[in-house]
């Protein structure tokens, strides 16, 4: 019988930027280079069939015209990958601003989107990009966000709904990835919460990383919301499955995008990034995940049933050391644990 070709398996550009560069860190790695590796990542004659990109320099400028965008899409095209979901710089440090801000926040917020937006139709029409939603977030600490809960909330949802009308006049559509960093977004309940007031299913919904969406059975910045004890017993596995799937089962109806990862438990922030939870490697020994079992929570319904809104799933890796990165047996291990989640979870067409 034929291997499953859905969903597509993609890698992700944001790990080579994401708390690196700054001069307490590591330095960013090249597009290039993270491409080379992606493309030539093999497990039995099968390979990645893209990459998710961060729209920002050095990758790749939000501000490129249309020469600048075929270029780029001709170039990831001669390594043999597609294109799929974009991460758009909001955060006020790359030019954008909290989306519970002020009017010029916002604005900076939603300009960001409509730039990410753009490029992504410019993609679409290309055929580079047959698949993939514009990831954003808060752009707020937790801090500033509980001095206020319900009234910011609820101008985090204005401002998304705004960011949904720009992806919808761009046949585009915008995924909001929960982190226990992103104020109105640290806890499960408060991403249930934010997604019902901004109201706007298949349009804004949920980015699923599995090792974030962990987190939140422990209740980091969200002690009200924490599911496990203290105390937890990580040997404890159907306890941890009940818990999970507790958030699974609250957040997948409006999930749109999904990212495998491996997480310890711990958090961690390096660079500028703040602390959120810890991406470990695929085979680390300390990952709490069983990558291939728990994967199947976000793409397969509470009746078992196959999801196949995600029409591709990337993996999430970020901050871990370049040495790493740059090795290409990490890739190939990735992978390979990515192919395990699709013959378990994914379907032919």
């Amino acid at each position: 019988m034929a291997s499953n070709n859905y969903p597509k398996l993609h890698n992700a550009a944001w790990p080579g930027i994401v708390g690196k560069g700054a001069p307490d860190s590591e330095p960013i790695i090249a597009l290039d280079t993270l491409l080379k590796l992606t493309a030539n990542a093999e497990v039995d004659g099968q390979k990645f069939d893209g990459i998710d990109l961060f729209v920002t320099s050095p990758h790749f400028n939000i501000d490129s015209d249309a020469g600048e965008v075929r270029r780029m899409s001709d170039h990831i095209a001669s390594y043999g990958l597609k294109v799929g979901s974009f991460v758009a710089p909001i955060w006020g440090g790359a030019g954008g601003g909290s989306a519970m801000g002020d009017a010029d926040d916002v604005k900076r917020f939603l300009t960001q989107v409509r730039k990410a937006c753009s490029i992504g139709q410019q993609m679409r029409e290309i055929g580079i990009r047959p698949t993939g939603g514009v990831r954003v977030d808060s752009s707020v600490g937790v801090e500033e966000w509980d001095k206020n809960p319900e009234g910011n909330t609820r101008r985090i949802a204005d401002t998304f709904r705004e960011a949904g009308k720009i992806a919808q006049d761009h046949g585009e559509y915008i995924v909001a990835e929960g982190e226990i960093c992103w104020g109105g977004m640290h806890s499960w309940r408060e991403n249930v919460k934010l997604l019902e007031m901004v109201n706007m299913p298949g349009i804004v919904g949920y980015q699923a990383d599995m090792a974030h969406s962990m987190l939140f059975v422990l209740g980091a910045n969200a002690e009200k919301d924490r599911i496990l004890p203290r105390d937890f017993d990580w040997s404890d596995t159907a306890a941890l499955d009940a818990a999970y799937h507790k958030v699974a089962d609250a957040l997948r109806p409006w999930t749109l995008d999904f990212h495998v990862a491996q997480n310890d438990g711990t958090t961690f922030g390096s660079g500028d990034h703040a602390k959120t939870g810890r991406h470990c490697q695929i085979d680390d020994p300390n990952g709490r995940l069983d990558v291939t079992k728990h994967a199947g929570y976000w793409l397969r319904d509470d009746k078992g049933y196959l999801n196949k809104k995600m029409r591709h799933i990337c993996w999430d890796g970020c901050m871990f050391p370049n040495a790493v990165m740059e090795r290409q047996d990490t890739w190939n291990k990735v992978l390979g644990a990515m192919l395990k989640v699709r013959d378990a979870h994914g379907w032919r067409e």
